[in-house]
Protein backbone atom coordinates (compact mmCIF):
# COMPACT_ATOMS: atom_id res chain seq x y z
CA UNK A 1 0.00 0.00 0.00
CA UNK A 2 2.72 2.29 1.04
CA UNK A 3 4.47 1.27 -2.33
CA UNK A 4 2.22 2.85 -4.85
CA UNK A 5 2.16 6.06 -1.81
CA UNK A 6 5.67 5.88 -2.93
CA UNK A 7 5.92 5.90 -6.43
CA UNK A 8 3.42 8.81 -6.36
CA UNK A 9 5.37 10.90 -4.21
CA UNK A 10 8.35 10.09 -6.22
CA UNK A 11 7.60 12.33 -9.34
CA UNK A 12 8.39 15.12 -6.97
CA UNK A 13 11.25 14.06 -4.94
CA UNK A 14 13.38 11.24 -6.19
CA UNK A 15 14.24 10.01 -2.85
CA UNK A 16 10.96 7.85 -1.98
CA UNK A 17 12.24 6.01 -5.36
CA UNK A 18 14.08 3.86 -2.26
CA UNK A 19 11.27 2.27 -1.02
CA UNK A 20 11.55 0.55 -4.85
CA UNK A 21 13.66 -1.87 -3.09
CA UNK A 22 12.58 -5.15 -1.67
CA UNK A 23 14.77 -5.44 0.51
CA UNK A 24 14.26 -2.53 2.35
CA UNK A 25 10.35 -2.95 2.12
CA UNK A 26 11.38 -6.34 3.60
CA UNK A 27 13.36 -4.99 6.30
CA UNK A 28 10.93 -2.41 7.05
CA UNK A 29 8.25 -5.46 7.17
CA UNK A 30 10.31 -7.01 10.00
CA UNK A 31 10.25 -3.85 12.03
CA UNK A 32 6.82 -2.85 11.42
CA UNK A 33 5.46 -6.13 12.41
CA UNK A 34 7.96 -5.97 15.73
CA UNK A 35 6.46 -2.70 16.73
CA UNK A 36 2.69 -3.61 16.32
CA UNK A 37 3.34 -6.97 18.41
CA UNK A 38 4.75 -4.81 20.91
CA UNK A 39 2.06 -2.43 20.69
CA UNK A 40 -0.94 -4.78 20.60
CA UNK A 41 0.49 -8.06 22.56
CA UNK A 42 -0.21 -6.02 26.43
CA UNK A 43 -3.72 -5.33 25.48
CA UNK A 44 -4.40 -8.61 24.33
CA UNK A 45 -3.07 -10.44 26.94
CA UNK A 46 -4.83 -8.40 29.46
CA UNK A 47 -8.03 -8.82 27.36
CA UNK A 48 -7.92 -12.53 27.20
CA UNK A 49 -6.87 -12.73 30.97
CA UNK A 50 -9.87 -10.34 31.84
CA UNK A 51 -12.36 -12.74 29.67
CA UNK A 52 -10.28 -15.59 31.82
CA UNK A 53 -9.62 -17.02 27.75
CA UNK A 54 -6.76 -19.58 29.35
CA UNK A 55 -4.74 -22.42 28.65
CA UNK A 56 -6.13 -25.93 29.65
CA UNK A 57 -3.16 -28.71 31.08
CA UNK A 58 -3.51 -32.49 30.39
CA UNK A 59 -3.39 -34.08 33.50
CA UNK A 60 -1.92 -36.80 31.77
CA UNK A 61 1.41 -34.42 30.94
CA UNK A 62 4.75 -33.56 32.85
CA UNK A 63 3.33 -32.56 35.97
CA UNK A 64 5.35 -29.21 35.29
CA UNK A 65 2.70 -27.96 33.42
CA UNK A 66 0.39 -27.65 35.78
CA UNK A 67 1.18 -24.59 36.62
CA UNK A 68 0.47 -23.32 33.01
CA UNK A 69 -3.50 -23.73 33.60
CA UNK A 70 -5.14 -20.53 33.05
CA UNK A 71 -2.28 -18.67 31.33
CA UNK A 72 -3.82 -17.22 28.58
CA UNK A 73 -3.79 -17.99 25.29
CA UNK A 74 -5.22 -17.34 21.33
CA UNK A 75 -2.71 -15.15 21.59
CA UNK A 76 -2.05 -16.13 17.63
CA UNK A 77 -4.40 -13.25 17.17
CA UNK A 78 -1.76 -11.16 17.71
CA UNK A 79 0.85 -12.72 14.79
CA UNK A 80 -1.90 -12.76 12.48
CA UNK A 81 -2.90 -8.85 13.12
CA UNK A 82 0.78 -7.84 12.64
CA UNK A 83 1.62 -9.61 9.91
CA UNK A 84 -1.22 -8.56 8.00
CA UNK A 85 -1.02 -5.21 8.71
CA UNK A 86 2.61 -5.09 8.16
CA UNK A 87 2.64 -6.82 4.42
CA UNK A 88 -0.42 -5.09 3.46
CA UNK A 89 1.95 -1.87 4.36
CA UNK A 90 5.30 -2.88 2.57
CA UNK A 91 4.14 -5.57 -0.17
CA UNK A 92 3.07 -4.97 -3.28
CA UNK A 93 -0.72 -5.56 -3.18
CA UNK A 94 -1.19 -5.68 -6.77
CA UNK A 95 0.97 -9.24 -6.32
CA UNK A 96 -1.04 -12.61 -6.68
CA UNK A 97 1.82 -14.03 -4.29
CA UNK A 98 1.28 -12.11 -1.77
CA UNK A 99 -2.69 -12.14 -1.54
CA UNK A 100 -2.50 -15.84 -1.85
CA UNK A 101 -0.01 -16.59 0.99
CA UNK A 102 -2.41 -13.61 3.04
CA UNK A 103 -5.98 -15.45 2.51
CA UNK A 104 -4.10 -18.38 3.18
CA UNK A 105 -2.56 -17.99 6.21
CA UNK A 106 -6.05 -15.67 7.71
CA UNK A 107 -8.14 -18.48 7.05
CA UNK A 108 -6.00 -21.66 8.42
CA UNK A 109 -6.18 -18.78 11.65
CA UNK A 110 -10.17 -18.65 11.39
CA UNK A 111 -10.41 -22.39 11.60
CA UNK A 112 -8.11 -22.41 14.36
CA UNK A 113 -9.79 -19.61 16.23
CA UNK A 114 -13.22 -21.29 15.74
CA UNK A 115 -11.44 -24.33 17.55
CA UNK A 116 -9.76 -22.48 20.57
CA UNK A 117 -13.37 -20.46 20.70
CA UNK A 118 -15.16 -23.96 21.43
CA UNK A 119 -12.43 -25.52 23.58
CA UNK A 120 -12.27 -22.11 25.82
CA UNK A 121 -15.21 -20.02 25.85
CA UNK A 122 -17.59 -22.37 24.90
CA UNK A 123 -16.28 -24.57 27.04
CA UNK A 124 -16.41 -27.61 24.80
CA UNK A 125 -13.42 -30.20 25.23
CA UNK A 126 -13.58 -31.17 21.96
CA UNK A 127 -13.55 -28.31 20.18
CA UNK A 128 -13.61 -28.39 16.29
CA UNK A 129 -13.98 -31.49 15.50
CA UNK A 130 -10.91 -33.48 13.99
CA UNK A 131 -13.19 -34.46 10.69
CA UNK A 132 -13.79 -30.76 10.68
CA UNK A 133 -11.18 -29.12 11.09
CA UNK A 134 -9.16 -31.37 8.22
CA UNK A 135 -12.14 -31.11 6.05
CA UNK A 136 -11.72 -27.19 6.39
CA UNK A 137 -7.88 -27.28 6.05
CA UNK A 138 -8.13 -29.27 3.03
CA UNK A 139 -10.57 -27.38 1.33
CA UNK A 140 -8.34 -24.24 1.66
CA UNK A 141 -5.21 -26.13 1.17
CA UNK A 142 -6.45 -27.40 -1.76
CA UNK A 143 -7.89 -24.18 -3.04
CA UNK A 144 -4.78 -22.60 -3.00
CA UNK A 145 -2.86 -25.18 -4.55
CA UNK A 146 -4.95 -24.96 -7.68
CA UNK A 147 -5.21 -21.51 -7.82
CA UNK A 148 -1.74 -21.39 -8.02
CA UNK A 149 -1.29 -24.27 -10.48
CA UNK A 150 -3.88 -22.23 -12.64
CA UNK A 151 -2.66 -19.08 -12.81
CA UNK A 152 1.19 -20.32 -13.36
CA UNK A 153 2.75 -18.41 -16.07
CA UNK A 154 6.20 -19.90 -16.71
CA UNK A 155 6.34 -23.70 -16.33
CA UNK A 156 9.51 -23.05 -13.06
CA UNK A 157 5.99 -22.51 -11.56
CA UNK A 158 5.11 -25.81 -11.58
CA UNK A 159 8.17 -27.57 -11.55
CA UNK A 160 9.47 -29.44 -8.29
CA UNK A 161 13.19 -28.28 -7.92
CA UNK A 162 15.57 -30.55 -5.80
CA UNK A 163 17.71 -29.71 -3.64
CA UNK A 164 21.93 -29.72 -3.85
CA UNK A 165 21.46 -30.49 -7.51
CA UNK A 166 21.48 -27.98 -10.28
CA UNK A 167 20.48 -29.84 -13.13
CA UNK A 168 17.00 -31.73 -12.35
CA UNK A 169 13.97 -30.38 -12.33
CA UNK A 170 10.48 -32.38 -12.02
CA UNK A 171 7.63 -31.23 -14.32
CA UNK A 172 4.87 -31.95 -11.82
CA UNK A 173 1.67 -31.28 -14.11
CA UNK A 174 -1.35 -31.89 -12.09
CA UNK A 175 0.95 -33.46 -9.66
CA UNK A 176 1.78 -29.97 -8.67
CA UNK A 177 -1.67 -29.73 -6.87
CA UNK A 178 -1.49 -32.74 -4.58
CA UNK A 179 2.19 -32.07 -3.73
CA UNK A 180 0.86 -28.52 -2.82
CA UNK A 181 -2.29 -29.53 -0.86
CA UNK A 182 0.02 -31.88 1.16
CA UNK A 183 2.28 -29.59 1.87
CA UNK A 184 0.13 -26.74 3.17
CA UNK A 185 -2.12 -28.94 5.14
CA UNK A 186 0.66 -30.71 6.73
CA UNK A 187 2.98 -27.79 7.61
CA UNK A 188 -0.04 -26.23 9.07
CA UNK A 189 -0.83 -29.15 11.44
CA UNK A 190 2.86 -30.04 12.21
CA UNK A 191 3.56 -26.80 13.34
CA UNK A 192 0.28 -27.06 15.90
CA UNK A 193 2.03 -30.10 17.19
CA UNK A 194 5.06 -28.79 17.80
CA UNK A 195 3.70 -26.03 19.77
CA UNK A 196 3.81 -27.64 23.14
CA UNK A 197 6.27 -25.45 25.40
CA UNK A 198 6.94 -22.36 25.64
CA UNK A 199 8.32 -20.35 22.39
CA UNK A 200 8.98 -23.82 21.01
CA UNK A 201 7.08 -23.49 18.31
CA UNK A 202 7.67 -19.65 17.38
CA UNK A 203 11.26 -19.74 17.11
CA UNK A 204 11.67 -22.17 14.73
CA UNK A 205 8.99 -20.86 12.75
CA UNK A 206 10.92 -17.33 12.72
CA UNK A 207 14.08 -19.51 11.32
CA UNK A 208 12.53 -21.02 8.62
CA UNK A 209 10.37 -17.83 7.73
CA UNK A 210 13.64 -15.72 7.44
CA UNK A 211 15.12 -18.67 5.24
CA UNK A 212 12.29 -18.57 2.96
CA UNK A 213 12.40 -14.83 2.64
CA UNK A 214 16.04 -15.27 1.13
CA UNK A 215 14.59 -18.14 -1.32
CA UNK A 216 11.53 -15.51 -2.57
CA UNK A 217 14.23 -12.88 -2.95
CA UNK A 218 17.18 -14.82 -5.07
CA UNK A 219 14.52 -17.08 -6.49
CA UNK A 220 12.84 -13.48 -7.68
CA UNK A 221 15.64 -11.69 -8.70
CA UNK A 222 16.47 -12.74 -12.48
CA UNK A 223 20.80 -12.32 -12.37
CA UNK A 224 21.07 -13.72 -8.77
CA UNK A 225 18.44 -16.53 -9.70
CA UNK A 226 20.82 -17.13 -12.79
CA UNK A 227 24.02 -17.10 -11.03
CA UNK A 228 22.68 -19.63 -8.28
CA UNK A 229 21.36 -21.99 -11.07
CA UNK A 230 17.91 -21.94 -9.89
CA UNK A 231 14.76 -21.49 -11.92
CA UNK A 232 13.71 -18.00 -11.68
CA UNK A 233 10.22 -17.07 -10.73
CA UNK A 234 8.96 -13.61 -11.74
CA UNK A 235 7.12 -11.40 -8.94
CA UNK A 236 7.69 -13.92 -6.27
CA UNK A 237 10.55 -12.01 -4.41
CA UNK A 238 7.64 -9.79 -2.99
CA UNK A 239 6.31 -13.20 -1.01
CA UNK A 240 10.06 -11.64 1.30
CA UNK A 241 8.15 -8.78 2.54
CA UNK A 242 5.23 -11.27 4.05
CA UNK A 243 8.25 -13.25 5.39
CA UNK A 244 9.69 -10.30 6.80
CA UNK A 245 6.36 -9.65 8.43
CA UNK A 246 6.34 -12.88 9.99
CA UNK A 247 9.71 -13.00 11.31
CA UNK A 248 8.86 -9.40 13.22
CA UNK A 249 5.97 -10.73 14.09
CA UNK A 250 7.43 -13.96 15.71
CA UNK A 251 9.71 -12.20 17.28
CA UNK A 252 7.61 -9.77 18.57
CA UNK A 253 5.35 -12.63 20.55
CA UNK A 254 8.70 -14.72 21.41
CA UNK A 255 8.77 -11.59 23.61
CA UNK A 256 5.56 -12.75 25.24
CA UNK A 257 5.65 -16.26 24.72
CA UNK A 258 9.41 -16.74 25.85
CA UNK A 259 9.82 -18.94 29.29
CA UNK A 260 7.43 -18.90 31.68
CA UNK A 261 4.90 -17.97 28.88
CA UNK A 262 2.65 -15.11 29.44
CA UNK A 263 0.46 -16.06 26.41
CA UNK A 264 0.24 -19.20 24.26
CA UNK A 265 -0.69 -18.59 20.77
CA UNK A 266 -3.41 -21.52 20.62
CA UNK A 267 -4.76 -23.15 17.23
CA UNK A 268 -5.10 -19.90 15.81
CA UNK A 269 -1.88 -18.78 15.31
CA UNK A 270 -0.64 -23.06 15.38
CA UNK A 271 -2.16 -23.63 12.54
CA UNK A 272 -2.23 -20.72 10.67
CA UNK A 273 1.91 -20.22 11.23
CA UNK A 274 2.02 -23.88 9.30
CA UNK A 275 0.12 -23.27 6.56
CA UNK A 276 1.94 -19.85 6.36
CA UNK A 277 5.36 -21.71 5.99
CA UNK A 278 4.11 -24.59 3.56
CA UNK A 279 2.37 -21.80 1.20
CA UNK A 280 5.26 -20.11 1.18
CA UNK A 281 7.73 -22.79 0.31
CA UNK A 282 4.88 -24.04 -2.44
CA UNK A 283 5.21 -20.45 -4.57
CA UNK A 284 9.01 -20.03 -4.14
CA UNK A 285 9.78 -24.21 -4.97
CA UNK A 286 11.05 -25.07 -2.46
CA UNK A 287 8.74 -28.08 -0.82
CA UNK A 288 11.38 -30.41 -0.17
CA UNK A 289 14.29 -27.84 1.20
CA UNK A 290 11.10 -26.96 3.64
CA UNK A 291 11.57 -30.73 4.67
CA UNK A 292 14.86 -30.40 6.00
CA UNK A 293 14.29 -26.62 7.45
CA UNK A 294 11.14 -27.70 9.45
CA UNK A 295 12.88 -30.80 10.80
CA UNK A 296 11.54 -30.59 14.28
CA UNK A 297 8.42 -30.23 13.38
CA UNK A 298 8.93 -33.55 11.15
CA UNK A 299 10.62 -35.04 13.97
CA UNK A 300 7.24 -34.07 16.33
CA UNK A 301 4.96 -35.17 13.61
CA UNK A 302 6.38 -38.20 12.99
CA UNK A 303 7.07 -39.20 16.44
CA UNK A 304 2.54 -38.98 16.92
CA UNK A 305 2.50 -41.57 14.12
CA UNK A 306 4.85 -43.91 14.96
CA UNK A 307 3.43 -43.78 18.67
CA UNK A 308 -0.41 -44.13 17.45
CA UNK A 309 1.09 -46.77 14.85
CA UNK A 310 2.85 -48.87 17.53
CA UNK A 311 0.22 -48.74 20.53
CA UNK A 312 -2.44 -50.00 17.96
CA UNK A 313 -0.31 -52.54 16.56
CA UNK A 314 1.44 -53.62 19.38
CA UNK A 315 -0.14 -52.32 22.40
CA UNK A 316 2.78 -50.62 23.11
CA UNK A 317 4.48 -47.42 23.30
CA UNK A 318 7.85 -45.73 21.46
CA UNK A 319 8.03 -43.28 23.52
CA UNK A 320 7.33 -41.97 27.18
CA UNK A 321 4.53 -39.31 25.62
CA UNK A 322 4.32 -37.96 21.90
CA UNK A 323 4.73 -35.45 20.60
CA UNK A 324 8.73 -35.77 21.12
CA UNK A 325 8.81 -32.93 22.75
CA UNK A 326 7.52 -34.38 25.87
CA UNK A 327 9.13 -37.38 26.16
CA UNK A 328 12.36 -35.59 26.67
CA UNK A 329 10.52 -33.42 29.66
CA UNK A 330 9.48 -37.29 31.04
CA UNK A 331 13.25 -38.29 30.61
CA UNK A 332 14.11 -35.50 33.18
CA UNK A 333 14.85 -32.80 30.52
CA UNK A 334 13.96 -28.88 32.02
CA UNK A 335 11.76 -27.41 30.10
CA UNK A 336 14.12 -24.53 29.03
CA UNK A 337 16.45 -27.43 27.56
CA UNK A 338 14.36 -28.95 25.35
CA UNK A 339 13.33 -25.75 23.76
CA UNK A 340 16.39 -24.52 23.20
CA UNK A 341 18.03 -27.62 22.20
CA UNK A 342 15.40 -27.97 19.47
CA UNK A 343 16.27 -24.41 18.05
CA UNK A 344 19.51 -25.18 17.98
CA UNK A 345 18.77 -27.97 15.49
CA UNK A 346 16.31 -25.97 14.08
CA UNK A 347 19.18 -23.80 13.28
CA UNK A 348 21.89 -26.23 12.24
CA UNK A 349 19.07 -27.51 9.35
CA UNK A 350 18.33 -24.05 8.24
CA UNK A 351 21.65 -23.26 7.48
CA UNK A 352 21.81 -27.10 5.75
CA UNK A 353 18.49 -25.84 3.90
CA UNK A 354 20.37 -22.51 3.14
CA UNK A 355 23.39 -24.10 1.59
CA UNK A 356 21.16 -25.40 -1.12
CA UNK A 357 21.71 -22.27 -2.49
CA UNK A 358 24.57 -22.57 -3.84
CA UNK A 359 26.13 -26.64 -3.05
CA UNK A 360 24.16 -27.69 -6.17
Amino acid sequence: MLLYLAEFLAQYNSGFNVFQYLTLRTILGVLTALVISFLVGPVMIRRLTVHQIGQTVRSDGPQSHLSKAGTPTMGGALLLVAVTVSTLLWADIGSRYVWTVLVVTLLFGVIGFIDDYRKLVLNDPKGLSARSKYLWQSLVGLGAALFLYQTAQVPAETQLIIPFVKSITLDMGPWFVVLGYFVIVGSSNAVNLTDGLDGLAIMPTVLVAGALAIFAYVSGHARISDYLLIPHLPGVGEVAVFCGSLVGAGLGFLWFNAYPAQVFMGDVGALALGAALGVVAVIVRQELVLLIMGGVFVMETVSVILQVVSFKLTGRRIFRMAPLHHHFELKGWPEPRVIVRFWIVTVILVLVGLASLKIR
